[in-house]
């Protein structure tokens, strides 16, 4: 399957310079975990980092800063770890599993944020998929009863 099939086309984003504070209302007035750092939030929109929940524990609350003077840029994970539109969910998990994140923003053809792809994404999709294989073998059974009479 392709990412641009289950990522979630609606990412929550913000510039390097949004606070730590502004951080955390975005995580919870859109219920995410997670925020995408843009350079140009209103045209680029290339990644140039992710926020975490995590991370604003870590590196702001965990290190007592001043949560309305902390920037994204100084706590933001980077290298930003990127996928494509057209890549096979596969490869997604590949990379999550190499660079160790649970998150990975999706671009699209242009070079343009599309969407994030997620651990959970990707565990719901293998839960689908198998639960699909267990009905095709539960039918398979019931056939077989059936036919077998």
């Amino acid at each position: 399957m392709l990412l641009k099939e289950i990522c979630t086309p609606d990412v929550v984003h913000c510039t390097p310079e949004t606070t730590a504070l502004g951080l955390a209302r975005l995580m919870r007035e859109r219920h995410v975990g997670d925020v995408v750092v843009v350079e140009d939030a209103e045209n680029d929109q290339t990644p140039v980092g992710v926020v975490t929940d995590r991370d604003l524990v870590v590196e702001v609350l965990g290190r007592e800063r001043d949560p309305a003077k902390v920037c994204a840029r100084e706590i933001m994970r980077k290298p930003v770890v990127i996928a494509r539109t057209t890549e096979d969910t596969a490869q997604a998990v590949e990379r999550m599993k190499a660079h160790g994140v649970r998150r990975i923003p999706v671009m699209d053809e242009r070079r343009r944020l599309a969407g994030i792809v997620c651990l959970d994404d990707l565990l719901k999709q293998l839960a689908a998929e198998a639960g699909a294989l267990v009905d095709i073998v539960s039918r398979e059974q019931d056939l077989e009863h059936r036919n077998r009479r």
